[in-house]
């Protein structure tokens, strides 16, 4: 029997639920359909929670280290592996029962099925669960489906593990390897490489590349790149040709400056980025589909305007806070019968690598406003004479501002240091907001904070 609703969503993770629950709030009936059963999709299932979360760990053990040299705590401090996963995974699992008690307060017109999406048509989707198939007829569908760790097809590409394997709850890699190797130089394996350093892992990168984060600002990528612990062995320019496994170990087989190289690891782990999850059947409706996944405008409708494409699955910001952003968009649209009254803004949501040093950026950088023909003018300060920064032992880094020269309009920055992760989020609303030199310099940022870098970056023009 065929079942109606006003709204289904492919998908319970930040593209779809934000979106769900104003909608169910507004008084649609909304079908949430995800095959993990719960909420929040990948983000807490194997990614950004459970990471920071060994990374939080990580960055315990590393302050007790570093404080040593000031005879505070002793020099002999340990870790645990097994214990920082416990600790990950009751993070996530608090998480998972907070998000169970927001749908069962919401349960009069909202329900998550557990199950496999499947399109018949434009309207109708079938579920595949583990009690049987339902149809449901849908006025409007959110496709939030995701993505998933690419793998790259070569000769023992099996012997890897992805970052599923490392951050998902009780995972099958539950020790800390005395080696690991990882395979290419993006942001997943640039903060695992750096969470893995600092916790006694001997770490080694090899990427294809000359540089890391190439889909990143180049001068942005290379002064992170030159902050990171020298003890990471990063091998750029090279060109894979095999995994091996070995008796106790494996070996990565590569070729770089024209000879063939290998290097031996206790575990080595794939990292070329994420790939969309394509909705069974979604490829047969008409949709625009592309390598980076289902194309949607601004209003996040696809092509088939009651059908929209919200989060990893569309890939223009591979971000849980963007996607939570595209899926409010999508249901204040549906909201106004699939008209769109509200848009997706790109270029103010900020992005963070969490490596040691974390770093973080936002707007148009340098490289985008040279092609765009945009003449800026930028500012630093060194959070070398961060008075925040020194009580954490933390002083280097620096928070970077560029205006646009013409209106002094503030339309970019960077913060490499302490805190890049949180600050990077009040420069993103004075993009937002239009602010002007001015505006920022004038702003009085609380001390001892790093946030104070700000505003001092912005004085040094005036």
């Amino acid at each position: 029997m065929e079942e109606k609703v006003d709204v289904l969503t492919i998908g319970a993770g930040a593209g779809a639920y934000p979106g769900a629950f104003r909608l169910a709030r507004a008084g649609k009936k909304v079908i949430m359909v995800d095959e993990k059963g719960v909420m929040s999709g990948n983000c807490l299932a194997e990614g950004c929670v459970p990471s920071k979360s060994i990374r939080q760990a990580a960055s315990f053990y590393r302050y007790f280290k570093k404080s040593h040299q000031f005879g505070i705590f002793a020099k002999d401090i340990t870790c645990d592996y097994k214990k920082i996963i416990e600790y990950k995974n009751g993070v996530q699992n608090l998480r998972y029962s907070q998000h169970a008690q927001e749908l069962e307060e919401a349960k009069s017109n909202l329900a998550l099925i557990k199950g496999k999406a499947s399109f018949i048509d434009e309207h109708r989707v079938k579920i595949f669960t583990d009690k049987g198939e339902r149809t449901f007829f849908a006025d409007s569908i959110i496709i939030a489906s995701g993505a998933k760790p690419f793998v790259l097809p070569i000769e023992g590409s099996q012997y890897c593990v992805t970052s599923t394997d490392i951050y998902k709850l009780n995972p099958p890699i539950d020790y800390l390897p005395k080696s690991i190797i990882i395979l290419g130089a993006g942001y997943i394996s640039l903060e695992t490489a750096t969470i893995f350093n600092e916790l006694g892992s001997k770490v080694t990168i090899i990427q294809r590349s000359n540089r890391v984060l190439t889909e990143m600002d180049e001068t942005f990528a290379k002064k992170l790149y030159s902050m990171f612990d020298p003890n990471i062995d990063i091998k750029l320019g090279t060109k894979l040709i095999k995994i091996q496994k070995n008796t106790n170990d494996y070996t990565v087989f590569y070729e770089q400056n024209g000879q063939q190289m290998q290097a031996t690891a206790d575990l080595v782990m794939m990292a070329f980025g994420r790939v969309p999850v394509i909705p069974e059947g979604a490829d047969k409706l008409g949709l625009e589909i592309t390598k980076k996944g289902i194309s949607s405008s601004a209003s996040m409708q696809t092509n088939i305007k009651h059908i929209y494409s919200s989060g990893d699955i569309n890939g223009k910001s591979m971000l849980f806070h963007s996607a939570t952003r595209q899926s409010l968009v999508a249901a204040n649209n549906i909201l106004a019968n699939n008209t769109p009254i509200d848009y997706m803004d790109y270029s103010c949501v900020p992005n963070s690598i969490f490596t040691f040093p974390e770093a973080a950026f936002v707007g148009i950088l340098p490289s985008q406003a040279n092609a765009m023909g945009i003449d800026i003018i930028e500012t630093s300060f060194d959070l070398s004479f961060d008075a925040k920064a020194q009580i954490l032992t933390e002083a280097k880094g620096e928070i970077r501002q560029f205006y646009d020269a013409t209106s002094l309009k503030l339309i970019g920055a960077w913060i490499i240091g302490e805190d890049a992760s949180t600050l990077i989020g009040e420069l993103g609303v004075l993009i937002q907001q239009g602010a002007k030199l001015k505006d920022v310099a004038e702003y009085a940022n609380q001390h001892p904070s790093t946030a104070e870098g700000i505003s001092k970056a912005a004085r040094k023009l005036l």
